[in-house]
């Protein structure tokens, strides 16, 4: 089924996609466009620190991504981790649309609930805690009234742009 960037002289998902990264307001981290970010409303997310390898951010708990109990749903908690932490490898770097020549793949994630996180707003702290070659190791921590509820480990691979999908 066709969808809008099927249109005549509509841009593709990816050009849509990446102004999303690299073109958002002053005090976001990411505009609207990026499918994923636009789920978690994170063209909303207030950005409160930048600096190289490192993000502070508070984020509103939408509620599609809440389970019956009003509590973020486990499941959707990878979702805000991975972008972040994509997020906090870049950190600090300016973003200039086309300048990329590299995309990070996640190679693994772990997390650790400690508290449910009720919103209506939390704050997240990502740190990239140490960088290899091509490998980015990122820590999360999620924030609810200012207690430690969530804390996350993500591995990255940064893959050129030129590589075909699936290749090491």
């Amino acid at each position: 089924m066709p969808d809008d960037n099927d249109a005549p002289g509509a841009p593709a998902a990816e050009s849509l996609s990446m102004r999303a990264w690299t073109g958002p307001e002053p005090g976001r981290l990411i505009g609207r466009g990026h499918p994923a970010g636009d789920f978690l409303r994170a063209y909303e997310w207030d950005l409160l620190e930048e600096r190289e390898g490192y993000l502070r951010i508070e984020v509103d708990l939408p509620l599609h991504v809440r389970n019956p109990r009003g509590q973020l749903f486990g499941g959707f908690t990878p979702t805000y981790v991975d972008m972040i932490a994509l997020f906090t490898v870049r950190a600090g770097r300016p973003r200039q649309p086309g300048a990329r020549r590299s995309w990070l793949a996640t190679t693994n994630m772990r997390i650790d609930y400690f508290d449910p996180i009720t919103g209506p707003r939390f704050t997240i702290e990502s740190t990239l805690e140490r960088r290899r070659g091509r490998t980015a190791f990122v820590a999360t921590r999620f924030f609810q009234d200012g207690e430690l509820a969530v804390h996350a480990l993500t591995t990255m691979r940064e893959m050129p742009h030129d590589r075909p999908l699936g290749d090491a």
